[in-house]
């Protein structure tokens, strides 16, 4: 799971996916978002043959990946009824002003908009920005399976798919999966985690890959795996960040 082969197509895979964030995703209310042409197969196969296991692609545009400062749980009970919930003020103090009442720190999501009027994230009055954070829920058969998230800016989509491919790829548990050494490209850069195996970065150099040691860690996930048939809840937390998993 931490070899070059598959870092390669998981770091290509993320290129792909978020030159598309950044070209169409915006406010369905205020423009039209081909959401149907974007999930389509044929769209898919045309993204997964741009894909060269051996060589790093060229010539994708640069991204915008500023930092955040969010937070993330994820709650079942004994119902199993399970939430999954982030919150974010994004840059570390937000918009820089508090309720008067409250004190509560806004965000500044504002900040994901673009100023060129043709681009469909254009800012607007009454629009929503384009936005990171993403509470994930995974499902089989209609139930609830494992609420669980990735903090960390951009990373935040990478993160789901690493985690979620550890487990089901590779057969990892909930912390395994979010233990496990992690890569994310940024901006022209492949960044990787000093826990991956100098095997593994050698091979992504080969590929073309510029690679660098992050000077932080790479995101930090929570996870709870409801496991229906024994009926036990396994809870994971990211030693990357501070929490922890807790039952009751």
């Amino acid at each position: 799971p931490e070899g070059a082969e598959r870092l390669q197509l998981e770091i290509e895979a993320g290129r792909l996916a978020y030159q598309d964030r950044d070209s169409f995703v915006a406010d369905q209310d205020h423009v039209d978002v081909p959401v149907q042409a974007l999930l389509s197969s044929a769209y898919a196969d045309s993204l997964r043959a741009a894909i060269d296991p051996e060589r790093a692609m060229t010539h994708l545009p640069r991204l915008d990946l500023p930092g955040s400062d969010t937070v993330y749980i994820s709650v079942v009970d004994r119902d199993r009824n399970a939430v999954s919930f982030i919150n974010s003020t994004y840059y570390s103090f937000g918009s820089g002003v508090v309720g008067p009442k409250t004190g509560v720190v806004l965000q500044n999501r504002g900040s994901s908009f673009r100023l060129d009027p043709r681009h469909p994230n254009a800012i607007a009055p009454g629009k929503r920005p384009m936005h990171t954070i993403m509470p994930g829920m995974m499902t089989k058969d209609g139930r609830a399976v494992m609420p669980f998230g990735v903090m960390g800016g951009g990373y935040q989509p990478f993160g789901h798919v690493h985690v979620v491919t550890n487990m089901i790829d590779f057969g990892m548990d909930p912390q395994q999966a979010i233990d496990a050494a992690r890569v994310f490209y940024n901006h022209d850069v492949v960044e990787a985690e000093r826990s991956v195996h100098p095997d593994a970065v050698e091979g992504l150099r080969r590929r073309g890959h510029r690679v660098v040691e992050p000077g932080h860690p790479l995101g930090g996930g929570q996870a709870v795996l409801i496991d229906w048939e024994k009926g036990t809840l396994t809870g994971a937390s990211d030693p990357r960040k501070d929490g922890l998993a807790l039952g009751y």
